[in-house]
């Protein structure tokens, strides 16, 4: 199939529910860990029309909303140093953190500017020279070349005023913290496609061989997600556990190399701290030494409050696939994309946004 239509073929869909429906032989939880992957299965009814042979759940897929509230607090104060333009992208202006958000703080006079790519904020340190630009840089491993390009950009002019607050987060690591948690049981794993056109399918390897659950890296369409979901049941039904590539027409084994070189070339791994999930190992990226004078932290005195999570909000046992946004007290009334408490809520990406938006639960 070519063409984007064909990727939401009723006819086909219906073919592969039947076929899904005659290979299940039990309700399988199968987790997706990517928010585009969320919103084509609750859109598309994929959850309701799935529920005899899956239990569909999401994981911390949301780059926005897994990022802590001591990161954001940190954004904060950066953006209310004296001297500071906080370049950031548009869905983080909203996310709540312990006292305010971004948009609070630009509409009390801070110099917060929303940018479509990270090259605008390489071109705003050179338009402004007597002040600190800083990035506010957060994805997971599909943004972060992006960064790093500019990174490198910045380093070739030899822009001094040039700043970066690194807050990336890898999904492999994350997905292995949820199976060391143990508190779901997980049968399979959809695994992000965005993600895994930059890393390629074999960083999810040590899943099938040490924890023996079967992987699918998978498309955004709604075709996408059922044969995933197929394969993954085919794969329990055989007893095989492997990673298999059903996004072939965007994703290779090697992921791209030229993506690859790049992040090697700017970051190294470090810990990171996930919203829900804590401190994760070797789940972050930091700058390497030879970068180090971009890293905003070690070029600012900051002061940061207390953080402190949102009273009521439970984004932290959503994104560990514990709990459903509907189990929220503040859910659709206290919290909704108007008004949000929690950051699940905020990004289009976020799960509460999309049971918001496309509510599965039945009446």
């Amino acid at each position: 199939m070519k063409y984007l239509d064909e990727f939401r073929d009723r006819r086909l869909a219906e073919a592969l529910v039947r076929r899904i429906a005659q290979t299940s032989s039990g309700r399988l939880n199968l987790m997706e860990v990517c928010g585009t992957h969320t919103v084509t299965i609750l859109r598309n009814g994929i959850k309701q029309l799935l529920a005899d042979e899956t239990n569909l759940i999401s994981g911390p897929g949301c780059p926005v909303c897994v990022t802590s509230n001591q990161d954001l607090d940190k954004a904060i104060a950066m953006a209310r140093h004296q001297g500071v333009i906080l370049a950031s992208f548009g869905d983080m202006m909203n996310v709540p953190g312990t006292s305010s958000n971004l948009q609070k703080e630009r509409a009390g006079g801070r110099d917060i500017r929303m940018v479509y790519s990270a090259m605008d904020a390489v071109k705003s340190a050179k338009a402004n020279p007597d002040k600190k630009v800083i990035l506010l840089a957060i994805g997971f491993e599909t943004t972060a070349p992006t960064i790093a390009s500019s990174i490198l950009e910045a380093h070739k002019q030899g822009l001094e005023n040039f700043l970066v607050f690194c807050i990336h987060k890898l999904i492999p690591p994350a997905m292995k913290a949820l199976l060391e948690m143990g508190e779901i049981n997980i049968d399979g794993f959809i695994c992000p496609g965005h993600v895994s056109a930059i890393i390629g399918s074999r960083p999810y390897q040590f899943i099938a061989q040490n924890y023996r659950i079967p992987c699918v890296v998978t498309g955004f369409e709604p075709l996408d997600v059922l044969q995933a979901i197929y394969m993954l049941i085919l794969q329990r039904r055989e007893g095989r556990c492997g990673v298999e590539i059903q996004y072939s027409r965007a994703v290779r084994e090697e992921g791209n190399p030229t993506a690859s070189k790049l992040l090697g070339e700017v970051f190294e791994v470090c810990d990171a701290q996930w919203r829900g999930l804590g401190m994760i190992p070797g789940s972050g990226l930091k700058l390497r030494g030879k970068y180090e004078r971009f890293d905003a932290l070690k070029n600012l005195e900051l002061q940061i409050e207390d953080s402190r999570e949102p009273q009521g909000c439970i984004c932290g046992e959503i994104l560990r696939g514990i709990k459903e946004p509907f189990e929220c007290k503040l859910f659709g009334e206290r919290c909704n994309p108007e008004d949000p408490v929690g950051p699940c809520m905020v990004s289009s990406e976020g799960t509460c946004a999309a049971y918001y938006k496309y509510n599965p639960r039945s009446e």
